[in-house]
């Protein structure tokens, strides 16, 4: 052992340093620990039910009834028992084994069927008005066909996906501890599967690695080889040609063509005579419903709405009766991607380049334990049967609320899109295009309701809301045993278990490039985040937790709106709690700050209207404690259950006929009220969900500081490079470094675009940014920033 150390300076060092964290871990644990379950009671949590307004019928019949008895299984474990041969030489050649196993279903002359369309024949035949078609030869429009079919697809080759299938297990085990499948979902997925329509999955995208993990973790389960709609912007010819050979769908570029030009129609009837071959075979498609990681842009895909828009449009048309779709998420304790800048759109992956980074990778975790963990959900597959109502523009909605000109919140949903169409959803019709759009944000707000809390999670967020001047550990430790039962109290699943020691000791491993461990002379430890880049860091991982606790916050950031103006902010807790706040009072700050809120931070249901949503956030803060029922004073006890005097005329009306003016002798639910409670734990826990949406309330209120220095006009890319620079430079000043973020400038500047602030004018050199008449004067960005700062808690 002495030999190797000294011939190996490099590995001498590691463990050198290796025994110094784990003596310094050992000095901060003298008591015993604690174990961390990830479920309340006997049953994990189960998220990701599928809407039961939306698909009442997909409710019941897609839901695997045993399906919390059922516990995990790790994707990427394969031994020698998964393969049917036994041996010594087995167990080395497993994965080799175990790929060659795996069935691959033989794939008919795809090609031949597309070519074979109707859509394509009509273009052929020279049958539709201005395509590529018309007045050509069919023998040289043929081979246009031929030609994009060859840049969207090409048929799967089974040697080269069973060697991509070995080395894929081979590189996942060395970069991840586990890939964590629950056994019940899969089950779920299987008997949809049974019911014979086609299958397609809709993910989120937390990692350019997500193209190859989740269909090497389908394929392992059985569901075949998944065909996955890939973004030609992110992979090198070189790439995307081995990429279709795996089962990769690139769109061609012809497809993104105006409406009306002949090479456009021409792809994009290839691309839908693709989609329909898939589905009538039986394929399962894979979708990401969310941007590249990284990209500078709205949450939403524009490509994904595309390809979901096909599938839409083929069952639209008949060709297939029905698709199944599968809300799909992973979680990672930290996402494997490199950081990259932001602010510039992401250079397209080489194989060369693909190579290096996969050879750096393994050469980090070569020798080190800090691998990370993944978990793959699955939510309850659900039919492709839905429907919505009409909304309107944030402007008209918040303006008049803004520059005081109204007081009353208009009764209509907020409609928000920030993905720019492409020109295969534009050529869809109006309502199957608003189709798309809501049913992408109510599949990917069951995929993200569904995935689970990791443990770098919770404890970014209380570095970040609670301690960022550094916390003793074992006051850090309770703290983090309080998150994950209050995250479990609310139906959310946890992608960790185990002592709370070794969570602790692996979790702060992870983050050790954004916080500092010291020991102190008692023999414990403290935790201190790094300032500036670890804690936007941080805040960006703190984001992961804000769907457990965004009703709560979005109704403690209400709640200090509504007594922004009754008392001061520094005030004691006392003094606010003698304060009576009306439900009404209630609803209305909820729906003002649910409409400043960019929709790609709610993810709101689309079938969900905003006062069931506000009527939530009411019960959830009531359910939490931080609300208590206030009695007015010659009011009717809220617990007097007896009967209330009832006309005889209106206890003889239809039933939900109660809208003319004889059900007036009902009492107004605005006569209730409430008061903050009193207990020691709640101004904590008030401020702790006030600081969860706090970085972008406080990057909104900047962006408004921002419109005094005159930066306007400027393009859009100028003016929020310029933002980013005003927001790292407030960072510097104030300590704020979780505001600095480039994804929250741009949330700013479209939220204010949206809100009739800002005005995009086209010029000779492109579109321009200018500064509305309405808000050009001085008085009415004060009012902007002063609605904004309402709800921020200091």
């Amino acid at each position: 052992m002495e030999t190797m150390l000294k011939s190996n300076p490099q590995m001498q060092q590691r463990n050198n340093h290796s025994g110094q964290e784990t003596s310094l871990w050992s000095s901060g644990f003298g008591m015993k620990m604690e174990a961390i379950t990830p479920f309340l009671g006997k049953y994990r949590p189960f998220m990701g039910r599928c809407c039961q307004t939306c698909t009442p019928k997909s409710w019941e019949s897609l839901f695997h009834r045993s399906i919390m008895d059922l516990g995990f299984c790790n994707v990427i474990l394969v031994k020698e028992e998964n393969t049917r041969f036994r041996g010594w030489l087995v167990r080395r050649l497993c994965y080799f084994l175990w790929s060659l196993e795996q069935h691959i279903p033989t794939s008919s002359d795809a090609s031949q069927m597309i070519m074979e369309n109707t859509g394509v024949q009509n273009i052929l035949l020279g049958k539709v008005p201005g395509a590529a078609g018309e007045g050509q030869a069919p023998d040289l429009v043929k081979k246009e066909v031929q030609r994009i079919l060859g840049h969207i697809q090409t048929t799967p080759r089974p040697f080269l996906l069973r060697l991509f299938s070995w080395a894929l297990l081979w590189f996942l085990n060395r970069l991840f501890l586990n890939v964590q499948l629950h056994k019940g979902q899969m089950k779920m997925v299987h008997k949809a599967a049974q019911e014979g329509s086609p299958l397609v999955f809709l993910s989120t995208h937390k990692s350019l690695l997500d193209g190859f993990l989740l269909p090497f973790v389908l394929f392992s389960q059985g569901l075949g080889v998944l065909r996955v709609a890939l973004d030609s912007r992110t992979c090198s010819p070189a790439l995307r040609a081995l990429l279709r050979k795996l089962g990769g769908l690139f769109l061609p570029p012809e497809a993104n063509l105006s409406l009306d030009s002949s090479e456009g129609i021409l792809a994009r009837a290839v691309v839908r005579a693709t989609v329909e071959q898939l589905l009538t075979s039986g394929q399962p498609l894979l979708i990401f419903l969310e941007e590249a990681p990284g990209y500078p842009g709205p949450r939403l895909s524009a490509l994904g709405q595309a390809w979901l828009g096909l599938v839409v449009q083929a069952v639209q048309a008949g060709i297939v009766p029905d698709a199944t779709l599968v809300p799909v998420a992973t979680a990672y304790d930290l996402v494997p991607d490199a950081p990259c800048n932001m602010t510039h759109d992401l250079a397209p992956l080489g194989l060369w380049t693909g190579a290096l980074a996969i050879f750096r990778r393994l050469c980090n975790c070569w020798g080190c334990n800090r691998r990370v963990c993944v978990r793959v959900h699955l939510a309850q597959p659900f039919s492709l049967q839905v429907s919505w109502s009409g909304r309107q523009t944030l402007e008209h909605l918040l303006q008049p609320i803004v520059l005081g000109e109204c007081s009353v919140v208009p009764d209509t949903e907020k409609e928000q899109e920030w993905t720019p169409p492409t020109s295969l959803l534009l050529a869809l019709k109006e309502e199957d295009q608003l189709l798309v759009r809501r049913l992408s944000r109510h599949v990917l707000s069951a995929s993200v309701a569904s995935s689970a809390v990791m443990s770098t999670a919770i404890m970014a967020t209380l570095l970040l809301l609670k301690h960022q001047k550094g916390v003793v550990l074992s006051q850090l430790l309770g703290e983090f045993s309080w998150l994950t039962e209050e995250t479990l109290l609310r139906g959310f699943d946890v992608g960790f278990s185990g002592q709370l020691r070794c969570l602790a000791q692996h979790t702060l491993s992870l983050l050790r490039a954004h916080v500092v461990l010291l020991r102190v002379h008692q023999g414990d430890l403290v935790v201190v985040p790094r300032p500036g880049p670890g804690l936007t860091h941080l805040a960006r991982l703190s984001m992961e937790l804000l769907p457990t606790f965004l009703s709560e916050a979005v109704g403690a950031c209400a709640v200090r709106g509504l007594l922004a103006g009754r008392v001061p902010p520094e005030g004691p807790w006392e003094l606010q709690g003698i304060e009576l706040l009306s439900q009404n009072e209630l609803y209305r700050q909820i729906l003002l700050l649910l409409h400043l809120l960019p929709q790609d931070l709610l993810l709101p249901q689309p079938c969900q209207s905003s006062y069931c949503y506000c009527q939530e956030v009411l019960d959830r803060l009531i359910q939490c404690g931080l609300l208590v029922a206030e009695e007015t004073p010659g009011s009717r006890p809220a617990c007097d259950t007896g009967r209330q005097h009832l006309s005889a005329k209106l206890l003889w009306k239809p039933s939900g006929d109660f809208t003319d003016s004889e059900s007036d002798d009902f009492e107004e639910p605005g006569g209730r009220c409430f008061r903050l409670s009193q207990q020691s734990r709640c101004p904590d826990f008030f401020l702790f969900l006030c600081r969860l949406l706090s970085p972008i309330l406080k990057a909104f209120a900047q962006a408004a500081t921002f419109l005094h220095l005159g930066q306007l006009p400027d393009s859009e890319v100028g003016y929020s490079e310029k933002l980013l620079q005003f927001l790292q430079a407030c960072a510097q000043e104030e300590g704020i470094f979780e505001c600095a973020d480039p994804n929250l400038a741009i949330s700013a500047i479209w939220t204010f675009k949206d809100l009739g602030v800002l005005q995009q004018i086209p010029s000779p050199t492109g579109p321009q940014l200018h500064l509305s008449p309405t808000f050009a004067s001085r008085d009415n960005q004060d009012k902007l920033e002063q609605f904004i700062r309402q709800f921020i808690c200091s």
